[in-house]
C-alpha cells in the first residue's frame, strides 16, 4: 500500500460523512498518474505554494497601500490567516483539511496590485468586467507554468472560484472558505486600522464587543466556534443568527470607518489612475507586453493580455512599470 493509499484509507475512518474524500475527487482537467505519496489535494497544496503567483502575494496590498511598518497585513499574510481559520473549521467539522487548505491558499492568487482599488480599476475599464476570484481561477488554469496552468482538481478550483459572491462550491470544504475569508479580513483589517491610528478599541460599538469579544483572538474564536457549532451534522455550513448578525454589523462598521476612510484610502485614486493609464498604454502598444503575454495577445486579444499582465503585478512592480511608461528619463551624454 502506498502512502497515498494509506491516507485515503484513513480518511474513510476519520472524516465526516459530509466530507469530500480524496479518492472521490472529480479529478483534473487533464488526467495525470496519481502521486504515490500525496493525495490529489495534498498535491494541489504543493503546486500552489510553489507557483509564482503565490510568491507575489507578499508584495500586494491587503488594505493599506505600501504601509510603513513590518506588521501590517499583505495579501500573503491574509491568505495564510484565512488558511489557518479554514483548517480549524474543517477540523472541527471532520472535513478534509487538505482540500480546505489548497482552496484557501489559492483563493486570492488573481488579486490585483493595490488591493480592491486595483480590482475596481480593472473592473471599470476591462470589457466584461474583472473579479479577482475569476482571475484566481484563470491563474491556476491558464497563466501559471507558461500557459499550461497547475491542472488542479475540480474541488479545489471550485473552492477558489466560489470563495466570494453568490455561487456556492459543491463541497463543504469549499463552502467554509467563504466564512474563513470574512472572519480573517474583518479581524485583521480591524487590527491594522487600530495599529495605524484610524480606529481605537473603544470605537467598536459596545454591543459588538460584548457579543464577539474584546480582542482579535476572542472575536476569531467566537466566530470560528459558532460556525462549527451551528454546522455540525448539516450538509451546508452556516452561522447562528446572533453571531452572523454581529459579524455583518462589524463588517459594515469597517466599510464605514476604514474601507471608505479618506485617511486610510486617500492614495487609492492615484493607484486607480495608474492602472487605467497602464492598461490603455499596453492596449495601444501591445509590443510592450512581455513575451510571456504575447501568446495570450494573439489567442485571446490584447485587452485580455494587458489585463492578465497588470492583474499579476505587485504594488512595487506596478509603480516601476508606470515609471517606465510615463516618467521621463534623464538624458545623458555617452
Amino acid at each position: 500500500m502506498t502512502g497515498r493509499e494509506r491516507t485515503e484509507q484513513a480518511e474513510d475512518f476519520l472524516l465526516s460523512p459530509y466530507a469530500c474524500k480524496s479518492r472521490d475527487s472529480k479529478g483534473r482537467q487533464r488526467r495525470e498518474e496519481p502521486c504515490q505519496l500525496r493525495t490529489c489535494f495534498q498535491r494541489d497544496i504543493d503546486r500552489i505554494v510553489h507557483c509564482k503567483a503565490f510568491r507575489r502575494l507578499k508584495h500586494k496590498t491587503q488594505v493599506f497601500l505600501q504601509p510603513e511598518g513590518d506588521h501590517y497585513r499583505t495579501r500573503m499574510t491574509h491568505t495564510l490567516e484565512v488558511t489557518r481559520i479554514a483548517r480549524t473549521i474543517a477540523r472541527g467539522l471532520g472535513l478534509n483539511e487538505d482540500l480546505t487548505e489548497a482552496a484557501a491558499l489559492g483563493h486570492d492568487l488573481g488579486h490585483t496590485p493595490f488591493g480592491h482599488a486595483g480590482e475596481r480599476a480593472l473592473n471599470a475599464i476591462v470589457s466584461g468586467g474583472f473579479k479577482h476570484n475569476v482571475q484566481s481561477l484563470r491563474v491556476v488554469d491558464k497563466l501559471e507554468k507558461q500557459g499550461s496552468g497547475l491542472n488542479l482538481t475540480y474541488e479545489v478550483r471550485r473552492g477558489i472560484l466560489c470563495h466570494t459572491g453568490t455561487d456556492r462550491a459543491e463541497t463543504l470544504e469549499g463552502q467554509i472558505l467563504w466564512y474563513a475569508d470574512r472572519i480573517a479580513y474583518i479581524n485583521h483589517d480591524l487590527e491594522d486600522a487600530m495599529r495605524g491610528g484610524i480606529l481605537y478599541p473603544l470605537d467598536v460599538p459596545i454591543h459588538l464587543r460584548e457579543t464577539l469579544g474584546y480582542s482579535k483572538s476572542q472575536r476569531i474564536n467566537t466566530l470560528v466556534q459558532d460556525v462549527i457549532d451551528f454546522s455540525q451534522g448539516k450538509e451546508t455550513p452556516g452561522q447562528s443568527s446572533e453571531i452572523g448578525k454581529a459579524m455583518n454589523e462589524l463588517r459594515d462598521f469597517l466599510f464605514q470607518m476604514v474601507y471608505r476612510n479618506p485617511q486610510a484610502k486617500g492614495e487609492e485614486g492615484k493607484a486607480v489612475e495608474m492602472l487605467h493609464r497602464m492598461y490603455e498604454s499596453y492596449v495601444k502598444n501591445p509590443d510592450l507586453l512581455p513575451e510571456d503575454f504575447q501568446d495570450i495577445r494573439f489567442e485571446e486579444g490584447v485587452e485580455r493580455a494587458a489585463c492578465d499582465y497588470i492583474a499579476g503585478m505587485t504594488d512595487s512592480y506596478a509603480v516601476e512599470k508606470y515609471g517606465e511608461l510615463f516618467i521621463p528619463k534623464a538624458w545623458t551624454v555617452k
